[in-house]
């Protein structure tokens, strides 16, 4: 099967506006990456859509002009050569590596987790997710248990489980990023349970973690308040830096919220459940 790469570069706030529209209009997946002052969308497709006519719906959706992109098309063989090229061993910290099927790790001392590139977002690459990986490496507590709320590939659910949490669930509205979560978990030996949204295990949960983008993330508040025990923790990623201090403000009525860290534009946002 082929695919189409489409590429585009706009501003920040109107890049994450696009981005959740894209998706809601066809993408097969949207990432975001710095590109100077400026945020470049990067959305892959199915090589039979038109994508002039996905762009200018999502545009047309959030009343944005319709920008300017380029396409390319990748071949599946392509795909998975270029990943292969290019995603090798990643160390998050002093102790954990995420590594793809074809490489050795580099320590066999370390917590490694196995995952290769796929359609679902989440291989421990973009700083969004290494920021909360990094989060999970510090402060994870044995015996905890553990909702990831867009569980794309479903790699926070498993160094959540890698690193001690007891129970774990995972749940995305895509059911592609639920197949992958379910393959990914059982490769590495961790127990998740995975679910739509409306399915996931009842009750509250010991850290509730989430990476998403800003705006979904505000609409979510009480969702995943609710979600989080008195005393609990929430970790939000997927945010700009520009944007940190307005999630933190969505979330003050219920958390303790505020920057936890910072790195090449995008923030890791969270506190304690009130």
């Amino acid at each position: 099967m082929a695919w189409l790469s489409i590429a585009l570069e706009l501003d920040p706030e109107q890049a994450e506006t696009l981005s959740e529209a894209l998706l809601e209009t066809g993408a097969e997946s949207v990432a975001l990456e710095p590109a100077g002052s400026q945020m470049r969308v990067i959305v892959l497709i199915n090589a039979d859509a038109n994508p002039a006519a996905l762009v200018a719906g999502a545009a047309r959706a959030t009343g944005l002009a319709p920008p300017a992109f380029a396409i390319t098309r990748v071949e599946d063989e392509d795909w998975v050569r270029r990943s292969q090229s290019q995603f090798g061993p990643i160390r998050i910290a002093d102790r954990l590596w995420i590594v793809p099927s074809w490489h050795t790790p580099p320590d066999t001392a370390a917590i490694v987790v196995r995952l290769d590139p796929g359609l679902a977002f989440g291989t421990g690459s973009h700083v969004s997710t290494r920021l909360v990986l990094q989060y999970l490496e510090r402060n994870i507590h044995a015996g905890e248990r553990v909702l990831d709320y867009g569980c794309g590939s479903g790699i926070l659910a498993i160094v959540a489980g890698k690193l001690g949490a007891v129970e774990i669930a995972a749940t995305d509205i895509d059911p592609q990023a639920l197949e992958s979560t379910v393959v990914n978990a059982a490769d590495n030996g961790v127990v998740v349970s995975v679910a739509a949204p409306e399915s996931i295990p009842t009750g509250t949960f010991d850290l509730v973690i989430a990476n998403i983008l800003a705006g979904p993330l505000i609409a979510l508040e009480p969702l995943l308040a609710a979600r989080t025990r008195a005393g609990g923790r929430i970790v939000l990623s997927g945010i700009l830096e520009s944007q940190a201090a307005e999630v933190a403000a969505a979330y003050a009525p219920d958390f303790d919220a505020g920057l936890i860290a910072a790195e090449e534009g995008w923030a890791l946002v969270g506190g304690k459940r009130k």
